[in-house]
């Protein structure tokens, strides 16, 4: 076995500042808790990174869900003022029998009755054709269906000459 040379005169001084066997055992803990700090960080960036990255995914996910919802109410929305515009509210107020209104008469704020009301009559009904309906139609004729004439689809019932 080696044994340490002792050591004399200035070199003796100096060594009682150098540390000895048990100083090392010192720097194991610090060792220790600095590669814990450091792997915790990466632990803890690992994780927030999943975190972003699954909020990221339910951000795609919501906005595809958006656009389709967007896309559904727009076509709503034209199906409702297809419904709702003038001519074609007409077209299903005549196929369901109904006709303009007569005359109106108002009332004045002291109970007397201001001109003479008149009936609806189907004859006074002017005629507005669907935009598909061709520009050559005529009036319907009393007593037939309101709806039946301006409706380009209709066939008779029965065709001559077959």
């Amino acid at each position: 076995m080696s044994r340490k040379p002792e050591l004399r005169g200035r070199a003796a001084r100096l060594a009682q500042f150098l540390p000895t066997g048990r100083a090392q055992a010192a720097r194991t803990p610090f060792v220790l808790l600095v590669v814990l700090l450091l792997g915790g960080g990466l632990i803890g960036l690992l994780v927030l990174n999943s975190a972003l990255s699954e909020g990221a995914f339910r951000l795609d996910d919501l906005k595809r869900e958006k656009k389709s919802l967007t896309d559904e109410e727009q076509a709503l929305q034209r199906d409702i003022d297809a419904y709702s515009a003038p001519d074609a509210l007409q077209r299903r107020a005549r196929e369901l029998g109904m006709v303009p209104g007569g005359d109106p008469a108002f009332l004045n704020p002291d109970g007397k009755v201001k001109g003479v009301p008149g009936p609806a009559t189907a004859s006074r009904a002017p005629l507005v054709l669907a935009p598909e309906a061709p520009a050559t139609a005529t009036a319907p004729l009393p007593g037939t269906t309101p709806g039946a004439a301006a409706d380009p689809t209709s066939t008779p019932a029965s065709t001559p000459g077959r």
